[in-house]
């Protein structure tokens, strides 16, 4: 390792192993301080970015349900259908152009600079979307939103699933969208000072001030993380070289194998792989069914609006419920990394949405209907574990791997597209009809996609604590010997902590 990266040269995955660079034994006291130490670094420096960053993403992105609240519909001349068809059209880019976007992130050596210039790019478009004078520019503006903000949270969850084994990963991942849950209390504070605070400042309504501002903190967050965010382990410029080599040798012992592609491998080979794995398309079912179930979240300011109050109190009601949901969701993210289960740390959450509409349907009371928003917002506490679950059994390759997960979330958002239909305002205050498909949706999710993918995993793993050779089938002697060479063991030895490798179900 004689290139130095203070000079803007990467470590080649391949050089010989210098000797100031040789890690401790695994499971040593050195090697398990040097890890708790590296682990430390990136919680520290990353975490508290991309949950900022998320908090924004989800403000950016539903500034147009509070504006609504104060003027909006009126100020553009918007119908009930043409309302429903800009939270639709955000979607319909931001579901098609996240497959491609992961792919590219899986390529390109700076993904600080990719996914920092997305976030800036966003904010301006959210921070546009207040000049806008009718229906047909806003729309556009939604129209082009989905495109940056498709890079964010599918990217990420891939950026952190090259840092973090699978036993670290659902607690970080839980920290980045407990940003999401966190910005719909957030959201709904800043929205109502700004709504309460702005009107006619500058001869400007305030529902565009709240576009404005937004806007300008997102753009600001963006330029500021791309110094933050890291790169892959091998080219990071924040990490001496023992840190870099040490990083890559834990996700090698997380799975047997290097967390690499090969060189010869194409842009489109991780996606063919992704396409043909039927286990990826049951987790696209599996988040688009879900993600109908959940897709209350662009109207709860609305549904928030039926317990009776002003717009302020009205904001301020819907904070609660969402800083819960992140505790919450925290900790059973935690939980299931100590434990390695995930599908009861996933589907269980739904039981408490399904009885938040049961609850929903059956009272119009003011205490009711609140103890039922507090419900279903905690189910995105599952939804946070969902593309957790994907990395974990998509492992390897790193190309697949990207290009499962940017499927998985994309096909997924289309539950929320459907469901920009469903909760419709002609069915207010009640939305009787908008809780029986979302209940339905998530009925439908229990009993059968999540319940297949659980049961498939489990016959996999029995299969390979039965069949030696069926599991030495799936090796790849590239990715285990770089494996061995980040260790310094032998291929042998390196095959042996291959052996080990289960699914996470």
């Amino acid at each position: 390792m004689s290139d130095e990266k203070d000079d803007g040269i990467v470590l080649h995955e391949n050089a010989p192993v210098d000797q100031d660079d040789r890690l401790p034994e695994k499971g040593s006291p050195e090697r398990l301080l040097a890890e708790r130490r590296i682990v430390r670094k990136l919680d520290v420096r990353v975490l508290p970015m991309i949950f900022l960053i998320f908090v924004m993403n989800y403000i950016d992105r539903n500034a147009v349900t509070t504006a609504r609240l104060k003027g909006l519909e009126e100020d553009l001349g918007l119908t009930d259908i043409q309302y429903s068809t800009l939270l639709s059209t955000l979607y319909a880019t931001y579901c098609t152009a996240q497959i491609p976007s992961n792919m590219v992130l899986n390529y390109i050596k700076r993904p600080s600079i990719y996914i920092g210039g997305c976030v800036a790019v966003w904010g301006t478009i959210s921070a546009l979307t207040g000049v806008t004078k009718n229906f047909d520019h806003i729309l556009a503006c939604r129209l082009v939103l989905g495109i940056p903000e498709a890079a964010f949270y599918p990217g990420t969850i891939y950026l952190l699933s090259r840092w973090y084994t699978k036993k670290e990963l659902a607690f970080r991942s839980a920290v980045l969208y407990s940003g999401l849950l966190i910005s719909n209390a957030f959201g709904s504070l800043m929205a109502a000072g700004i709504l309460s605070g702005m009107e006619g400042k500058q001869g400007i309504r305030a529902w565009r001030w709240l576009f404005y501002i937004e806007g300008a903190i997102t753009v600001a967050i963006g330029i500021a993380s791309m110094w933050v965010l890291p790169d892959y382990p091998n080219n990071t410029r924040w990490l001496s070289s023992y840190e870099s080599r040490l990083a890559q040798a834990r996700l090698a012992d997380d799975t047997g194998e290097a967390d690499k592609d090969h060189a010869d491998d194409s842009v489109l080979h991780g996606l063919i792989l992704a396409v043909k794995d039927i286990r990826v398309w049951i987790f696209a079912l599996l988040n688009t069914a879900q993600l109908l179930g959940l897709s209350f979240v662009n109207f709860f300011p609305t549904l928030t609006q039926t317990l009776g109050y002003s717009t302020t109190v009205t904001l301020l009601l819907a904070a609660p419920p969402w800083i819960l949901s992140a505790i919450v969701c925290c900790f059973n993210a935690w939980h299931a990394d100590r434990t390695g289960e995930r599908f009861f740390h996933i589907s269980g959450w739904w039981w408490g949405v399904i009885l938040g509409y049961v609850i929903g349907l059956s009272t119009m009371s003011t205490g009711g209907r609140y103890v039922s928003l507090f419900l279903m917002a905690c189910g995105y506490v599952g939804f946070a574990m969902t593309l957790v679950w994907v990395s974990n059994t998509i492992a390897r390759p790193p190309a697949k791997r990207a290009a499962a997960i940017g499927i998985v979330n994309g096909i997924g958002n289309l539950g929320n597209l459907i469901g920009s239909y469903t909760w419709k305002s002609a069915w207010s205050p009640g939305y009787h009809l908008s809780m029986g498909i979302s209940l339905a949706a998530l009925v439908l999710t229990l009993y059968c996609p999540s319940v297949c993918m659980r049961q498939h995993l489990i016959r996999a793993n029995a299969k390979m604590d039965e069949d030696e050779k069926a599991q030495m089938a799936v090796v790849d002697r590239e990715r285990v010997e770089e494996a061995a060479r980040l260790e310094g063991i032998t291929y042998e030895q390196a095959i042996e902590k291959r052996r080990g490798f289960r699914y996470l179900y």
